[in-house]
C-alpha cells in the first residue's frame, strides 16, 4: 500500500527525512500575489526577494490556496492519503482539499483519503505531519492513523511572535496606529492560534527578550511540560536560540527544532517573526 502525506505550504517543511517505508511527502504550494507578480510558494522560491518586493509595494497583497486539481495531482499513485492543511478559517486550502478528496475517490474508489483542518499553521502542521509519518512507520492501518493523528493534533498548540506588522496594516488586518506603535516602541505581538483557527493576540511586550519570556509563560499556561517544539522563523535564528535556552532551563530534555519559514508563513509572520508549534499535556 502506497501512502502519501500531503501538506500545503502553510507547513514550512519542504522535505521529510527520514520518511516511513512506501510513503511520500508532498508540499503543495499556495501563491502570494504582490501587484502583478505572483510568487509560487515552492522550494525554489526566493523568499527574501519576495519580502523585498512585498515591502516596496504600496498596495494590498494577497495569497491564494492550491486548486482542487493541484491537490488531486498530488494524491496520484497513493492508496492512503493524509492531507494536512492550514486553518480553514483563514484560507480556502481545506475546502479545496476536501473537494479534491471527492474527485479522487470517484476516480479511485478503493483509496482512502482524510483531510485535517489543523485550525493552525506552520510549526503545528509540521508536528502533525511528522507524527503521521511515525504512525505509518509503526504499521498502523489507515483508520487508526487518522484517529491517532487527530488525537495528537488535539494535544498541540501554536504561538507566534511578530516584530513587524507592516503587511498586516497594509492589508487592513491591523490598525495603522497600532502598527506605528509597534515600530516606534519595539513592541512584539505575542499570540496564539485560537480554537476557531484565528490569530488571537495575547501579550504586547517590548523587545525580543521580554517577548521570549512572554512566549514561554504562555506555553506553560497552555500545559507545556517538556514536549516537542518546532519553531519556524523569518530571518531570526537568534530568537530560536533564546527560546531554546529558556525552555531547556526548565525542561533540559525537550526536543526543540527550528527551520526558516515558507513563503506563505514569511508573508504572515513578516521579518523577524516566528510561528511555533509545541506539544502540551492534556
Amino acid at each position: 500500500m502506497k501512502w502519501k502525506i500531503i501538506t500545503d505550504s502553510g507547513c514550512d517543511l519542504r522535505e521529510m527525512d527520514p520518511i516511513a517505508p512506501n510513503t511520500e511527502y508532498v508540499n503543495v504550494p499556495l501563491t502570494i500575489q504582490v501587484g502583478e507578480r505572483a510568487f509560487v510558494d515552492s522550494k525554489d522560491l526566493d523568499i527574501n526577494q519576495m519580502m523585498t518586493e512585498m515591502y516596496a509595494y504600496e498596495g494590498k497583497t494577497s495569497s491564494s490556496c492550491p486548486s482542487p486539481e493541484a491537490y488531486v495531482s498530488s494524491f496520484e499513485g497513493a492508496d492512503n492519503v493524509l492531507v494536512v492543511t492550514i486553518t480553514g478559517t483563514l484560507s480556502g486550502s481545506y475546502n479545496s482539499a476536501e473537494l479534491a478528496k471527492k474527485i479522487y475517490l470517484e476516480q479511485h474508489p478503493n483509496a482512502n483519503v482524510h483531510v485535517y483542518n489543523t485550525l493552525s499553521a506552520s510549526g503545528e502542521m509540521i508536528l502533525l505531519a511528522q507524527k503521521l509519518n511515525q504512525l505509518i512507520e509503526e504499521g498502523l492501518g489507515f483508520d487508526q492513523v487518522v484517529k491517532e493523528g487527530q488525537d495528537y493534533l488535539n494535544s498541540t498548540r501554536l504561538l507566534f511572535v511578530l516584530a513587524n506588522v507592516d503587511n498586516l496594516v497594509k492589508n487592513g488586518r491591523l490598525n495603522k496606529l497600532i502598527g506605528r506603535v509597534v515600530g516606534l516602541l519595539n513592541i512584539r505581538m505575542v499570540g496564539r492560534a485560537s480554537d476557531e483557527g484565528t490569530l488571537e493576540l495575547l501579550q504586547k511586550p517590548r523587545g525580543q527578550k521580554k517577548a521570549v519570556a512572554a512566549l514561554f509563560n504562555e506555553m506553560l499556561k497552555a500545559g507545556y511540560q517538556g514536549g516537542r517544539v518546532f519553531i519556524s522563523h523569518c530571518n531570526n535564528p537568534e530568537i530560536c536560540a533564546q527560546i531554546t535556552i529558556a525552555v531547556h532551563e526548565k525542561f533540559p530534555g525537550a526536543d526543540i527544532q527550528s527551520i526558516p519559514t515558507s513563503g506563505l508563513c514569511s508573508y504572515y509572520a513578516e521579518q523577524a517573526g516566528i510561528l511555533m508549534g509545541y506539544e502540551v499535556n492534556k
